[in-house]
């Protein structure tokens, strides 16, 4: 069984991870000589949101499609050389995700769902120069997004973006946040892997209540698809809140 753990995490690495945008709010390493504990241990970090995610009016607010999606292969990326010279860091990770259905789209999407995604997630913390005893890392609430895994996911295509001090961010998909992945395993909402840690859709929703009334994974936790579809046809999205998006992609596009 693999156990998630919320201790302090070490300075270096919370360094390496406030560099990626990750705050690291737990790191515990098992002892030497018990190898099977390592293998078991998820380290969990904090994450910003991108946009809201919680309810279904987020959902048809600000993303482009709804879809099922499978972790079908992933690929780790190298540490920093900054990272490997400490000694301690992170080791990035990117999933191939297979789209496998569309749920629902808002209409005048700029973009059809893609037939696969690269996703960016969390990957593995190492200590001491050890890359090869890294501990897996997720994002405290999120799924890791693990291969052979299904998850229900409202994404958004967005152009790129360039700001006056220089920095600059490719075009590409992204989620909005937390509330918008969501564990899909069988067809069923809440059931499968979030933060490492694989569970039915019962304990899954017993652990996600601080939006018990209005958020998405909370209320549908242990329907279907169907179930889903029909609650975002009914949702009515936030004319002024999409507008105050569009304005922030034209006055910070690289055109």
């Amino acid at each position: 069984m693999r156990t998630r753990t919320r201790i302090a995490a070490a300075a270096g690495v919370i360094a390496a991870a406030s560099v990626t945008g990750i705050a690291v709010a737990a790191l515990a390493a098992p002892a030497p000589d018990d190898a099977s504990a390592l293998d078991s241990e998820t380290l969990l970090a904090h994450g910003s949101d991108h946009l809201p995610s919680v309810t279904a009016t987020d959902w048809v607010t600000y993303a482009d499609h709804v879809v099922v999606v499978e972790a079908v292969a992933e690929e780790a990326i190298d540490p920093s050389e900054e990272e490997l010279e400490r000694g301690e860091g992170i080791i990035g990770r990117t999933v191939t995700l297979a789209i496998e259905d569309v749920l629902w789209s808002r209409e005048g999407a700029p973009q059809a769902a893609p037939e696969t995604w690269e996703f960016s997630a969390a990957g593995w913390v190492f200590e001491e120069g050890d890359l090869e005893g890294a501990m897996e890392m997720s994002l405290t609430d999120f799924p890791r997004v693990e291969v052979g895994h299904q998850y229900v996911m409202a994404i958004r295509w967005e152009e790129a973006v360039c700001t006056a001090g220089g920095d600059a961010l490719p075009a590409q998909w992204r989620g909005l946040g937390e509330g918008s992945e969501i564990p899909f395993d069988d067809g069923t909402l809440g059931n499968g892997e979030s933060e490492g840690t694989v569970q039915d859709a019962e304990a899954f929703a017993a652990d996600v209540d601080e939006h018990a009334d209005d958020g998405v994974e909370e209320l549908l936790a242990g329907e279907g698809a169907d179930a889903l579809a029909g609650v975002l046809e009914n949702a009515t999205p936030d004319t002024a809140a999409q507008a105050e998006v569009q304005t922030f992609a034209a006055d910070n596009s690289c055109e």
